[in-house]
């Protein structure tokens, strides 16, 4: 019986027999790659052949893994552009490959990294005729998408509609999210927009038309770019092959942000190799609202045989206190990969747990304690208030402004610069100042029916004094003017010849400008908060110009730069949703309105999934801080329709242990 002889195919790297040394010589490399990573980051940073998922707790070093590994690989022997880094943004690939140049030398410069759109721009330009689309397609971006929509909108003469019909920007986020979430359209609108369930029928048509005009037009919007390079991958032909031939090593960064096209998509490109590696952090999985599907990095080791888990748990930003903490709150999660992050800094105070009368009283704690640590040596840019919602700062903003504390703000607008608080300060604006024709101009845009050029007219007669606010309307407003033109100058009327306190003048316009405000926005249902939070601020003034010339102060970044001061005086403190600080760090964190209702939202509370989410956006607040946490509460909110009520705490903070957190109770100095 003749014996089998089987042929193994020689790689490049099994032919070099000094690259084979090095893989099991560690002092024939150039980097002492040991001694510069702890041994979870070097089990990592050394893993050559299989599929690896790197469970990257906060502060873990997860970037210099990352950087390290790359630089092996190179040092190895493999050729740089076998290499593919995949990340969430250009930035993020950019630095690894710096800093893996810097580490080693130019060969890392040299490796695929860029983001999932980069990469698929650039594979389907090179397969175009392979995929069956023209390699000159032009992309459009989200404005051009909206565009799109819009004038498909137009001819189905859907604004015509007795019922309003959701905008070209909401149409256009249903159906991004429908293609990034695998989730049909109808089930979107269900769930996030279900005031327009009704129009699902014309939803579905203007999606079917947008996909064929821009099939027609040889166009490719951003979710276009994920389907078609899924599709290449999946069906498998020669120059999909010859695609991944060429590629060894795929590394993903971020892992537990990417969507379900994005996952496929990886499967796609390990299908050959199966040399894959991904990086992140279940507990940091916060981005739902984008697509992002936090079940891809649970079930990562289904999707691949012999998938080998590495934790990095070693923090190197946070105290252990702090660190306790963050354990304590994801320890708590129904589904995760169980870690302990530890650190060997020493020192560092308990977390505080703050509980102050009300908002207001939370607000001034803040603006006392930051200069407490501005005095203690702290510059303002090593501290951040964070919040779960951008309109929990506005109070805030309000106390900065009065101490003079300048400050930047990330995530959401500043609270004068949300349309909608445009909309309700130009009314009050004019009850003060019937000559503020800015402030008429944005109101009278409000009402159906009137456009800038009869709103000009308006102005002109409120400038010639033949329509006035401090006389009954019905004395001066004529039958040239339609009903909704009286309705307005009738409530205005009211409230300017009015004696009541600021908040009762803004619950007047409140109650005339709802319906407007509902036929405006699409999303009215998740701004409505935001004018309930105006009304609470409010109720703080006795005064309406007061309360106006408050609202009315510059942003920050405006009255800073015109202050003559010295560097120190520059600096800002950070306000931030949480969700535009996740991958950053200050010395001293504020974590605000952590209370039911705010945080976790009130909204997470119909599915376990949302709730879970609200969670890990607490553990990423959290594992922010470097020395310094204080997470704060009001004991009383206002509610409009039943006054003053008492709030729990977040059921994430509540029954901490001692040993965990203190608490504080802040009293007025009286």
């Amino acid at each position: 019986m003749a014996k089998k002889y089987t042929i193994k195919r020689l790689t490049k790297l099994e032919e070099n027999s000094e690259s084979l040394l090095k893989i099991s010589d560690e002092s024939k490399f150039k980097i002492n790659y040991k001694n510069s990573l702890n041994p979870a980051q070097y089990d990592a940073a050394s893993a050559v052949n299989g599929c690896y998922l790197i469970i990257a707790g906060a502060g873990s070093g997860k970037t210099r893994t990352l950087v390290y590994r790359v630089a092996r690989l190179v040092e190895m022997g493999y050729d740089p552009k076998s290499i593919l880094l995949l990340t969430f943004t250009r930035k993020a690939a950019k630095e690894m490959m710096n800093r893996a140049s810097l580490l080693l030398d130019a060969r890392c410069g040299k490796i695929n990294g860029g983001t999932f759109h980069s990469f698929a721009n650039i594979i389907l330009r090179k397969y175009a005729k392979a995929i069956g689309i023209d390699p000159s397609f032009t992309i459009l971006d989200q404005g051009d998408s909206e565009d799109v929509i819009n004038l498909l909108r137009g001819q189905l003469n859907l604004a015509d509609k007795k019922k309003r019909f959701p905008n070209k920007a909401t149409i256009n986020k249903i159906i991004s999210l429908s293609i990034n979430t695998n989730n049909s359209l109808r089930n979107i609108v269900q769930e996030e927009y279900p005031h327009f369930i009704e129009h699902i029928d014309d939803i579905e048509n203007i999606a079917y038309r947008f996909d064929e005009y821009k099939k027609k037009n040889n166009l490719l919007d951003y979710d276009d770019l994920l389907v078609y390079l899924r599709k290449f991958l999946i069906e498998k032909n020669i120059y999909a092959k010859s695609l991944l031939a060429d590629i060894k090593f795929i590394m993903v960064d971020e892992y537990q942000d990417t969507n379900y096209l994005q996952a496929e998509i990886i499967q796609g490109l390990a299908q050959y190799n199966r040399n894959v590696m991904v990086v992140g952090d279940d507990s940091q999985s916060i981005y739902s609202f984008r697509g992002a599907n936090f079940k891809n990095i649970i079930h990562f080791p289904k999707l691949f045989e012999n998938v080998e888990i590495i934790k990095l748990e070693e923090n190197y930003r946070s105290t252990q206190n702090i660190l306790n903490l963050a354990n304590h709150i994801i320890d708590q999660a129904i589904e995760k990969y169980p870690k302990y992050l530890f650190t060997r800094k020493s020192g560092g105070e308990l977390p505080a747990i703050v509980s102050a009368t009300n908002e207001n009283m939370q607000s001034r704690f803040i603006v006392d304690r930051v200069l407490e640590l501005m005095e203690e040596g702290i510059p303002f840019r090593e501290m951040a208030v964070l919040f779960r919602s951008s309109y929990f700062s506005f109070d805030l903003e309000i106390e900065l402004n009065k101490a003079n504390v300048p400050f930047i703000k990330f995530g959401g607008m500043k609270f004068i610069e949300s349309a909608h608080i445009k909309d309700i300060l130009a009314f009050m604006r004019i009850a003060l100042n019937p000559r503020d024709f800015v402030s008429w101009y944005r109101v009278l845009l409000l009402h159906e029916g009137i456009g800038p050029k009869k709103a000009q007219q308006i102005i002109d007669a409120i400038a010639n004094q033949e329509l006035k606010i401090n006389t009954n309307p019905e004395a001066i407003v004529s039958s040239k003017y339609n009903d909704r033109v009286f309705s307005l100058f009738e409530v205005l009327h009211k409230i300017y010849k009015s004696n009541k306190l600021p908040v009762e003048k803004a619950e007047m316009i409140y109650e005339y400008y709802e319906p407007l405000f509902t036929a405006k926005y699409d999303d009215f249902n998740k701004r409505k908060k935001d004018l309930e939070i105006f009304l609470n601020i409010a109720d703080n003034y006795k005064s309406t110009e007061s309360f106006l010339t408050d609202m009315a102060l510059d942003p920050p970044q405006d009255s800073v730069i015109d202050v003559e001061a010295s560097d120190k005086e520059k600096e800002f403190l950070t306000l931030s949703t949480i969700h535009s600080a996740k991958g950053l760090e200050w010395h001293s964190v504020f974590i605000i309105n952590a209370l039911e209702g705010f945080f976790p939202s009130s909204q997470s509370y119909q599915k376990i999934e949302s709730l879970e989410e609200e969670r890990r956006l607490m553990y990423v607040a959290v594992t922010r801080a470097k020395q310094n946490l204080y997470i704060s509460y009001p004991m009383n909110i206002f509610d409009r329709h039943q006054g003053v009520t008492l709030s729990k705490p977040s059921r994430f903070i509540e029954g901490v242990d001692e040993s965990i957190a203190e608490e504080w109770l802040i009293q007025e100095d009286l």
